[in-house]
């Protein structure tokens, strides 16, 4: 099994380093990005597992990723189905999604570790900060889905529309919806990423969403014991966050309303400040 490395070596060009690899869960294999400091010697601070949102994989995470880097390790998982990662053989639970990370997190013999996860992605990180209480120290939740009924029925009405039809209406419909909820920052190129993403899933895209849509927030998220940052962009998720935040026992809210659903292309330094900040304190 593969070994979390103690010890870094100090790189000729002092930036941060940046790796792929391949690790088994209970699904098949998992492709992770990782990113290190470069300084030499043992970590700073507590290792950072990223969570991504669905149908995106941790190509999300590119930018973001040297940025937490320069004083701790991250890894970010292309959870099953989604990028590199093999399916699961049915449609997963945001349960299932956190036992895969926590097959991980026992392969890299974690003892302790925090969690940042992104619209679907935390409500993962939500579930493994439940499932694994004594290693998972602190939660950073950004765009945190809470829906209430009518949300998802309109959740519903899209996924009727997502079939795919031999004219590709249904891809057209797909990429307006990304081009009109990237937000400012984001540009027609990260659109395109995200639309090839979804693409690339196939008929695994929406499992992610399904999940989301039904799992159980308002009674999963009171039992999280762990102080949670939750980041609060302007974007499809800014009312369903406010939700979350009151439902958390132990919860620092910041509202970030000049960004939106492109956040961590588009600002992650932003993002990054906010999450270093709250993870040293």
């Amino acid at each position: 099994m593969p070994t979390r490395p103690k010890i870094r070596v100090p790189s000729p060009d002092g930036e941060v380093r940046v790796r792929r690899a391949y690790f088994d869960c209970r699904f098949g294999q998992l492709h992770v990005r990782t990113a290190f400091p470069t300084s030499g010697g043992f970590d700073e601070h507590t290792t950072l597992l990223c969570l991504h949102r669905c149908p995106r994989s941790s190509r999300a995470f590119a930018k973001f990723l040297p940025e937490m880097a320069r004083d701790r390790s991250v890894y970010a998982p292309d959870m099953p189905g989604y990028g590199e990662s093999d399916p699961p053989p049915h449609r997963p639970a945001i349960a299932d999604y956190a036992a895969a990370m926590a097959d991980f997190i026992d392969a890299m013999r974690f003892r302790e570790i925090d969690v940042l996860g992104h619209h679907t992605g935390a409500l993962v990180a939500t579930e493994l900060g439940i499932l694994r209480p004594e290693q998972v120290r602190r939660v950073v939740l950004v765009s945190v889905p809470v829906f209430n009924l009518e949300e998802r029925e309109a959740f519903q009405a899209r996924s009727q529309q997502a079939t795919l039809t031999e004219d590709g209406a249904n891809l057209l419909r797909e990429w307006q919806r990304q081009v009109q909820g990237r937000g400012p920052g984001s540009t027609l190129e990260d659109c395109a990423e995200g639309f090839a993403e979804r693409l690339h899933s196939g008929a695994n895209a929406s499992w992610g969403a399904h999940a989301a849509y039904n799992y159980a927030a308002n009674e999963r998220l009171p039992l999280l014991r762990q102080p949670v940052l939750v980041i609060r962009p302007k974007d499809e998720m800014w009312d369903a966050a406010q939700r979350a935040r009151h439902l958390l026992r132990s919860a620092r809210l910041v509202d970030l309303p000049e960004q939106g659903a492109g956040i961590l292309s588009a600002a992650p330094q932003l993002v990054a400040q906010h999450a270093r900040e709250f993870l040293k304190s």
